[in-house]
């Protein structure tokens, strides 16, 4: 087959789920414009960042090009005069980084291609819809009876994912759907085992698995057809969204939010949590789960894309889920991912922030208490529920399930070993980044609460409170030494005329034209009395020999002599 003959080789699998932050560090005016350098990062890790330069006229249009979401992005406005002084250039980076704040936290923004090529262009240089034309092209000289109707441009979310509208020339009433998607970072089965297992999802048969009409895969990417639904998606029913439009006219801004009814949110979820349990037991790994990803057909859901993670593609939901190390398996994603499913359909719209502190009022106190086991922090602390354990919860436990289409699905024992061991690197690729994450946010905290006022203010009293410590203990040491110097000094007038420090006698001569001495100082506690033995003759160095001889042939009759004015005496006026 010709589409198997010529994969590109040397690819970088990047995981597009990861996501950027975007940081204005500074700008600069050079001629009539300002530019301004924007530090972005992907992840946790500091080491993988680099810098962009964009202009003003960069954003807005980007800003241009997100409107078909039709949300309201807080994007400065333009200016034409004054636009270069200093004090409008500071508040504009402001704004800009506030704008830059709002892409990169929305969910389906940041991940639209169109952010990431803002934010990184060289990762994302490459036109995928190209690509996928070539391939398919490929495909067609083998496969002539299949014919491109239009291509579906940007329906899905992801970058690297791309969708065309077929038809069968014998049958060209009949629609279906092409899917072609590049590998992803968490393929790990060979390239053997991978055009085996894809080509085998067509002959899995199963009431609540849409139906795959023909799939095939090479080394570097997979082809994949369905029907066509003109119903559409779970999501699309949700959101009341025309299937053939884009992602982000169809999901970003609903028009109206409004759930779906109980007994639909009962059914539907049954129906979804079947689907699950029989891929847990036959082994195989699924890990996408989300309300596009569920066709309609009639009153009965049915899973999609179950090759995603066969290609290793990451999930819709991962930049969530790896913020928690308890969902640390391919069944506790598929079950936290259930819970997103579940709140859509609930409330007509994703939860605002995950883990959820509190539920709007629901069609019942069951379905608030599956959410609960699912999204509170305190499930994120505890794990995941199992799927068998939701399927016994009151809100699913009385549902009736009308079809009797028996569920088959054959894997061989030597592909089953092979999809297990790439469950367990998949998983272990979550447990590396989640750590990671986790070691960042632990850091982050710690930095956080060093720096915060009220730690300033406790490291201040304590910086004080050792100052004063330091003071007082100096002081003491200082008043030790005092009196060390002082009993040393007093001990000095008993020493023998050997030691160097010992004072000359004073002289009887002359003493009348000699101001009085200070008083002595108090005596040391009285000395043993001295042998009579003479001591035995130490030897001394010859600057001391010569010392003590100069002190011994001192002769007093050769000072001169002074005349000393005593101001001593009182004085009487």
């Amino acid at each position: 087959m010709a589409f198997m003959e010529k994969p590109p080789a040397g690819k970088v699998l990047l995981d597009d789920t990861v996501p950027l932050t975007a940081q204005i560090e500074a700008s600069q005016s050079l001629h009539s414009h300002t530019e301004y350098i924007i530090r972005v990062q992907r992840g946790v890790s500091a080491e993988n960042s680099w810098q962009i330069v964009r202009r003003y006229s960069d954003f807005d249009l980007l800003n241009n090009s997100l409107q078909i979401s039709t949300l309201s992005l807080p994007l400065p406005p333009k200016k034409l005069i004054g636009n270069m002084e200093r004090e409008f250039i500071a508040e504009r980076q402001k704004g800009l980084q506030a704008y830059l704040d709002v892409i990169t936290t929305h969910h389906i923004l940041s991940n639209c291609e169109l952010v990431k090529k803002f934010l990184d262009p060289n990762s994302y240089s490459v036109n995928y819809t190209e690509i996928a034309l070539q391939h398919v092209s490929m495909f067609f000289r083998s496969e002539p009876k299949w014919e491109v109707v239009e291509p579906l441009k940007d329906i899905g979310w992801r970058i690297r994912k791309k969708y065309f509208l077929m038809k069968i020339k014998n049958q060209p009433k009949e629609r279906l759907v092409l899917s072609w998607a590049d590998l992803g970072p968490d393929k790990y089965l060979s390239d053997k085992d991978l055009q085996y297992a894809v080509k085998l999802l067509s002959s899995c048969s199963h009431p609540y698995i849409y139906k795959i009409t023909f799939a095939t895969a090479n080394e570097s990417s997979a082809l994949v057809i369905r029907p066509f639904s003109e119903k559409g998606t779970l999501k699309d029913l949700i959101y009341k969204a025309k299937p053939k439009d884009p992602f982000l006219k169809k999901y970003c801004n609903p028009k109206k939010i409004q759930g779906l009814e109980l007994q639909q949110i009962k059914t539907y979820g049954r129906q979804i949590l079947e689907v699950l349990k029989f891929l847990h037991e036959k082994g195989f790994p699924y890990g996408h789960l989300h309300s596009a990803n569920v066709m309609l057909d009639g009153d009965t859901c049915k899973l999609l894309d179950l090759e995603n993670s066969l290609l290793g593609l990451p999930s819709f939901y991962r930049s969530y889920f790896s913020q928690f190390r308890k969902i640390n398996t391919l069944e506790g994603v598929d079950v936290h991912c259930f819970g997103h499913l579940l709140y859509e359909m609930t409330y007509g719209r994703p939860p605002d922030t995950i883990p959820v502190e509190s539920f709007p009022p629901a069609p019942s106190v069951f379905v608030v208490s599956v959410l609960e086991s699912i999204l509170t922090c305190e499930a994120m602390k505890n794990g995941m529920p199992t799927v068998s354990r939701l399927l016994q919860m009151p809100l699913f436990s009385d549902v009736l399930l009308t079809n009797s289409e028996k569920p088959q699905f054959k894997i061989p024992t030597k592909l089953k070993e092979a999809l297990k061991i790439s469950k367990e690197c998949i998983e272990k690729r979550l447990t590396e980044e989640q750590k990671l994450i986790h070691q960042h946010r632990r850091l982050t905290r710690a930095q956080s609460h060093h720096g915060s006022e009220e730690e300033k203010k406790k490291r201040k009293i304590l910086a004080r409170k050792k100052s004063k410590r330091s003071a007082y203990e100096s002081g003491e040491e200082h008043s030790a030494k005092y009196s060390n110097s002082n009993n040393s000094a007093g001990s000095g007038a008993s020493s023998p005329l050997t030691s160097p420090s010992s004072p000359t006698p004073p002289s009887t001569a002359g003493a009348s034209s000699i101001p009085p001495a200070p008083p002595p100082p108090p005596l040391p506690p009285a000395a043993p009395p001295l042998s009579t033995e003479v001591p035995t003759p130490q030897p001394v160095s010859a600057s001391r020999g010569a010392l003590l001889s100069s002190i011994q042939n001192f002769q007093k009759g050769t000072l001169k002599k002074t005349q000393t004015c005593d101001y001593s005496a009182p004085r009487i006026s």
